[in-house]
């Protein structure tokens, strides 16, 4: 018998604060990346920050006596996991945001949790409960809201709609490196291992692309190039992915995916403040539709 994707019964407190403190990481993280772009390439900064991540990774589960070796079959689950999620995924949104605001493309990764519903169910047959999926395309029609506005206040350059394209494309290889996380779960991988592997071999492969293709390895030794990566390698890698794939794997992927849905605030803050971005009321209704899903999906029970 499946599994359901929906979400299981007993959402309780431990899981409301891994929410909280993914949602306040990530919602900070889309604006972090906007200090790792210029100088040096996107490439190179992703290398760095997966790389850093791992190792810490490696060094707590080494520290707190947890298995790393991973079987065969775990690591073929862990190496999609990592050559989808920290690989192609963060290349994309890092190429995403050299060209929109950081808080669009936050916007646009809130359809996660509906392209979460929608694999699961098409490639494995999980069901998960109709206010889920309410929730999720509520989440799904705020992200089109905010779509729609930034291409009309832009006024629909080139350099908007790659910035849109890649975000969208960033997002649902998003959704299918979940699916990897999935499969390495259920080959019984360790969270916090599986995840170190995962964003080793994500580094490693990027690093290999920018081999290839010329990139210099650069770095800049500035406050904001140092801070930045500290706190999206620490922070923003290591802390909320701990935590989110801990969350997937107790209450289901729809639900943590959703964590997306919640950033968007933060990051809209985040956007105005420091980048000076300025959005409208479809960028309001966009956040309130995210928003009310969220609930109808925390809401719903564990489906049939």
């Amino acid at each position: 018998m499946n599994t359901p994707i929906g979400i299981s019964s007993g959402f309780d407190a431990r899981a409301a604060s891994a929410i909280a403190v993914c949602s306040v990481i990530w919602g900070t993280t889309w604006y972090g990346i906007t200090l790792q772009l210029g100088t040096v390439d996107p490439t190179a900064s992703v290398t760095y920050r997966f790389a850093l991540a791992s190792a810490v990774l490696f060094l707590f589960c080494w520290w707190r006596g947890e298995p790393i070796l991973l079987s065969g079959r775990q690591h073929l689950a862990v190496f999609g996991q990592g050559v989808l999620t920290f690989s192609i995924q963060y290349s994309m949104v890092y190429e995403a945001e050299q060209h929109i605001a950081s808080a669009v493309v936050a916007v646009i990764f809130a359809g996660l949790a509906f392209v979460n519903l929608a694999l699961f169910r098409v490639l494995l047959g999980q069901k998960a409960n109709w206010r889920a999926w309410v929730g999720a395309g509520l989440g799904v029609v705020g992200v089109a809201a905010m779509f729609l506005a930034e291409l009309r206040r832009s006024g629909g350059g080139d350099e908007v709609v790659l910035g849109l394209v890649l975000a969208l494309v960033a997002m649902v290889i998003a959704a299918a490196g979940n699916l990897a996380a999935w499969k390495a779960q259920k080959e019984g991988a360790p969270v916090l291992s599986s995840v170190a592997w995962a964003m080793a071999y994500g580094a490693g492969l990027v690093f290999l692309f920018g081999l290839v293709t010329g990139v210099g390895f650069t770095f800049e030794m500035t406050p904001a190039y140092v801070g930045s990566l500290l706190y999206l390698a620490v922070f923003g890698s290591v802390v909320a992915f701990a935590l989110y794939f801990m969350l997937a794997r107790a209450k289901g992927y729809a639900l943590a995916s959703y964590i997306s849905a919640l950033t968007p605030p933060i990051a809209l803050l985040m956007s105005v403040v420091f980048e000076n971005a300025r959005f409208g009321w479809a960028a309001a209704l966009g956040i309130a539709l995210v928003l009310m899903g969220q609930v109808l999906l925390i809401r719903a029970p564990k489906g049939a």
